[in-house]
């Protein structure tokens, strides 16, 4: 069984890059542009990896994460927060709000696989027969 990874961000090249990044795995990844989206792909995918954009429009990914983390039967997800610089003062809060792990944009793709590998295997994608 594939791993389920959903992938929150506002920005589409962001979300291909991490599609692309996870691409030689065998991963589903599903996509949500925000926390309110998010929230309904967790219902649809039940993800076991979640990759959050902090800044995001109609639900940010604070108030995002503080949610599932509310909610016994998902408050066990990981969940990697994507920052900026700018979240700099953020940062050191996120552990306490429940998040596994963060990674500040822009990053390697080696860096993003190494944070989810600390939370989640990743096996080689699975050649299927033509």
């Amino acid at each position: 069984m594939p791993l389920r990874v959903l992938a929150v961000d506002d920005s589409k090249i962001l979300r291909k890059v991490i599609k692309e990044t996870l691409a030689p795995f065998d991963c589903d990844v599903a996509e949500a542009t925000n926390g309110y989206n998010a929230l309904f792909a967790i219902e649809r995918e039940r993800p076991d990896l979640i990759l959050l954009d902090v800044a995001m429009p109609v639900m940010d990914g604070v108030y995002f994460l503080e949610q599932i983390k509310s909610v016994p039967a998902i408050r066990d997800i990981p969940v990697i927060m994507l920052t900026s610089p700018a979240d700099h003062r953020l940062i050191p809060t996120l552990p306490q709000l429940g998040a596994a792990g963060h990674l500040v944009k822009p990053f390697k793709p080696a860096a993003l696989l190494e944070l989810i590998q600390q939370h989640v295997t990743l096996n080689p994608a699975i050649k299927r027969g033509s």
